[in-house]
């Protein structure tokens, strides 16, 4: 078997437990649901969907509200993550490592929402693999964004959080990718604040 990475472990022990304790709350999937309609707004209907890091499925939540029809995947590397985010009956989500996720079939919109800030800067490219491999024609990430790579201490815990162009990295690593739009929320939006996020609608050329 694959040996985990040290962002892996920490992740499904217990800062990752804490972690969903500390986010359960009907804001977040408010200002999710604001987020995916402004990101969503500019592509084709939308059939099947998959998160890669779902945590305990915050996201997906809001999806299946914005997109009743969407067929909704997700996967998520801690168990009391994704036990919470299975229970919410909203979408098949998989317990495991986003680097493990079976490419058994592809996905209309791949997502990532919070989860490349926390990965080891080797451990990108498999992750961009991912997310573009897995995707039949859009890519969604919803990150930190900086300009340059630089690490930030998170929680007191070194080599946990990184901002950079995760999106800009990608378009530079695979030629048939276009941007589509972007957008940024702000952690102090007097309704719907969610933590200084950039997305970044990117598309398949075909």
């Amino acid at each position: 078997m694959r040996e985990l990475s040290e962002q892996e472990h920490f992740w499904s022990g217990d800062f990752g437990d804490q972690y969903v304790v500390r986010n359960q709350s009907d804001t977040h999937i408010a200002s999710n649901l604001v987020l995916f309609a402004k990101a969503l707004a500019n592509t084709s209907p939308i059939s099947s969907l998959l998160e890669l890091g779902s945590g305990s499925g915050n996201a997906l939540k809001a999806l299946r509200q914005l997109l009743p029809g969407c067929d909704l995947y997700g996967a998520e590397i801690n168990a009391k993550a994704c036990h919470h985010a299975q229970a919410a009956n909203v979408a098949h989500v998989w317990q495991g490592s986003l680097f493990d996720y079976p490419r058994e079939r592809t996905f209309e919109l791949t997502l990532s929402k919070g989860v490349l800030i926390h990965l080891a800067p080797q451990m990108l490219p498999a992750a961009y693999g991912q997310l573009y491999e897995l995707s039949q024609r859009y890519i969604l990430i919803c990150e930190y964004y900086n300009p340059t790579p630089v690490e930030v201490s998170y929680r007191g815990h070194g080599g946990k959080l990184f901002k950079r162009d995760f999106a800009g990295e990608m378009l530079d690593r695979y030629s048939d990718l276009t941007l589509l739009d972007y957008g940024f929320f702000y952690r102090r939006d007097c309704n719907f604040p969610m933590d200084d996020t950039h997305w970044f609608l990117l598309e398949k050329r075909s």
